[in-house]
């Protein structure tokens, strides 16, 4: 039974590939799809939703995504250097996109004619791959040693959009003047990737000690924002208690699925699955107001709610899984006109400072927020200073209150 499904699936996917190649994803429609197949288009709508689900598929199935994690995994542990790691993942990537060149030349050819589920649909298998690439960095610049100025999530961001400039420029266009050959191309990008991506430790440590500055903001203006947020809607009440209750960025919220939770009377937390694997405590206290319990809080009063059987633990207003954009501008609607003591509307990163200095003030020390945001000690030590000027602020204050 099970080999049935599959094979079934495989030909939906072969056939839209074929198809997709031939006319353009615009122009096929999924009862061609179904014919070519040679199975029912209700077979097709129940295995992949609609079009927009074998889109998707086909993107997320192809040999571009097909078992990426577990092929960088291996690479990983065998490569030898960084410079080494960045070629080998770098030739493979377009060694794969040039199995599917049609492919790429629609989805590029066609882009701003897709429904915005079809861009989207694009834009998560995208991040997936880029997760994956994160890790693959990550491992290999930790046992290295190699300190850089940007994430290994932004470095594997930077890499992959000119791994599929090139490959658009190649694939799509008959110019090929930029460069002598492809590995010209691929010896000059790892060189000036790892010339920009890296420096020295120290260099690391100063700069980013003297230059980056925490923010967080006060517990009446988020609490406000709550407020705000309970008034919008379930969505926007549980996603604003996730920002402020589990110090996650848009980035980390759009990959949670519902499977992710870690759930009983005693305890709540999400497990990340994108960078480095760990669990996050989602909080019942968030800035001195208790926000429900493990059990029953904003979360998942949202998740009750639901009809559907979506995996995504955020959704948008169509349905579908929120995008990082998305949570930004629900961020930006439900602050809109307040103001921090700066004189600016809240920024969303403030509000993982915020939870980041808020946990430090109940007394977690910099080992264990390191194991739970993933973080290096060295980017803590600023958070670590500013709940020590908070905690100085209270003590004043605490003094202050005491009889002469």
């Amino acid at each position: 039974m099970s080999g049935d499904i599959i094979s079934t699936r495989q030909r939906l996917i072969n056939a839209a590939m074929e198809l997709f190649a031939v006319q353009g994803i615009t122009e096929t429609t999924t009862k061609a799809v179904a014919e070519l197949a040679k199975v029912n288009e209700v077979t097709l709508f129940r295995q992949f939703g609609n079009k927009h689900g074998l889109v998707l598929a086909v993107i997320s199935e192809s040999p571009v995504f097909q078992e990426l994690g577990e092929s960088l995994k291996t690479q990983a542990s065998q490569t030898t250097s960084v410079s080494q790691a960045l070629k080998d993942y770098c030739k493979d990537r377009l060694e794969a996109l040039e199995q599917v060149p049609e492919l790429v030349r629609s989805m590029v050819g066609e882009a701003g004619k897709y429904p915005v589920e079809n861009r989207q649909a694009l834009g998560r298998s995208l991040a997936q791959a880029n997760n994956y690439v994160a890790e693959y960095l990550a491992t290999v610049m930790e046992r290295e040693q190699l300190h850089t100025q940007l994430s290994p999530q932004k470095l594997a961001s930077l890499l992959n959009s000119m791994l599929l400039g090139y490959a658009v420029i190649e694939f799509t266009s008959e110019f090929h003047e930029l460069w002598h050959d492809r590995d010209e191309f691929l010896e000059t990008l790892v060189a000036m990737f790892l010339k920009v991506a890296t420096q020295s430790s120290n260099q690391v440590n100063n700069e980013s000690i003297s230059t980056e500055k925490i923010v967080d903001l006060p517990a009446n203006l988020v609490h406000l924002i709550l407020q705000r947020a309970k008034k919008s809607g379930l969505r926007d009440y549980a996603l604003m208690y996730v920002l402020f209750g589990t110090g996650l960025s848009p980035e980390e919220i759009v990959n949670l699925e519902r499977s992710h939770q870690i759930q009983d009377a005693n305890q709540y937390l999400l497990q990340i699955t994108q960078g480095a694997t760990r669990q996050v405590p989602v909080n019942q206290w968030i800035m001195g107001k208790r926000y429900g319990s493990y059990t029953r809080n904003p979360l998942t009063q949202w998740l009750k709610n639901r009809k559907d059987d979506h995996s995504a633990l955020f959704l948008n207003d169509n349905g579908i899984p929120i995008s990082e954009v998305e949570i930004q501008q629900r961020w930006r609607i439900l602050t809109e006109e307040l103001l921090t003591p700066e004189g600016q509307q809240p920024a969303i990163e403030q509000a993982q400072q915020t939870w980041c200095v808020e946990m430090l003030m109940k007394g977690m020390n910099l080992e264990d927020m390191s194991i739970i945001t993933g973080w290096t000690r060295t980017k803590l030590q600023h958070y670590a200073r500013r709940a020590r000027e908070k905690s100085a602020l209270e003590q004043a204050i605490h003094l202050d209150h005491k009889p002469q």
